[in-house]
């Protein structure tokens, strides 16, 4: 049987007021995973953070504090990331716009000091407005793609605690890893790089 779940509709300054007002002994998994299932943000409020790039896909900073970091990864048709972890912070993701594909990834081996890795893709999700999900904790290699087949631009909305600039990024084929810092497109609103983007209205 269905569950109906009800949800508030937010602009993005009263959902990230949301996010704040949880204690930081309580910005858990589970407690940050029931407030994305429970409020939904309204895309025409994400205007000034949604920036396209023909390039790659961009991200682009909302709000950051101590605790945690929000913001939106925009995707043009056929863009995805590359395999990557979050270095142990917990992540959640939720759709704005469109819909994209996860593939979660297990880490068979691995040896820092040669950089060599292999990996094995486990689960794969399709992510929309209507289901968020949490970064496994257990299996937190996975990677982001919006698929040529969808047919439309997506955006993501993304948490992360605690904030961090730097990842591990997987090359499946050369079963290499290497640490990756992490560059945003812009940041409150404004470009942080001199890029050929494109600003598009969400309805």
């Amino acid at each position: 049987m269905a569950v109906n779940i009800s949800i508030t509709h937010l602009n993005i300054a009263d959902w990230v007021k949301g996010l704040e007002a949880i204690p930081e002994r309580d910005f858990t998994l589970e407690t940050v995973q029931d407030y994305v299932v429970h409020h939904a943000v309204l895309p025409d409020s994400l205007k000034q953070y949604c920036f396209f790039s023909k390039g790659n896909y961009t991200r682009n900073l909302i709000f950051k504090n101590s605790v945690f970091e929000c913001m939106t990864v925009c995707w043009e048709i056929g863009q995805k990331s590359a395999i990557h972890n979050h270095r142990g912070q917990r992540c959640w993701m939720g759709v704005a716009y469109g819909r994209v594909q996860v593939q979660n990834f297990r880490l068979v081996s691995q040896n820092p000091s040669t950089g060599f890795c292999e990996l094995a893709p486990t689960t794969h999700y399709i992510l929309d407005a209507a289901g968020p999900a949490e970064v496994d904790p257990d299996e937190p290699n996975h990677m982001v793609v919006n698929p040529s087949s969808f047919g439309s631009r997506a955006v993501t909305l993304h948490i992360y605690s605690r904030p961090f600039d730097m990842c591990e990024v997987y090359d499946l084929q050369a079963k290499r890893y290497q640490d990756v810092k992490l560059m945003n497109t812009s940041e409150f609103g404004r470009l942080t790089a001199d890029l050929k983007v494109e600003k598009a209205a969400l309805s």
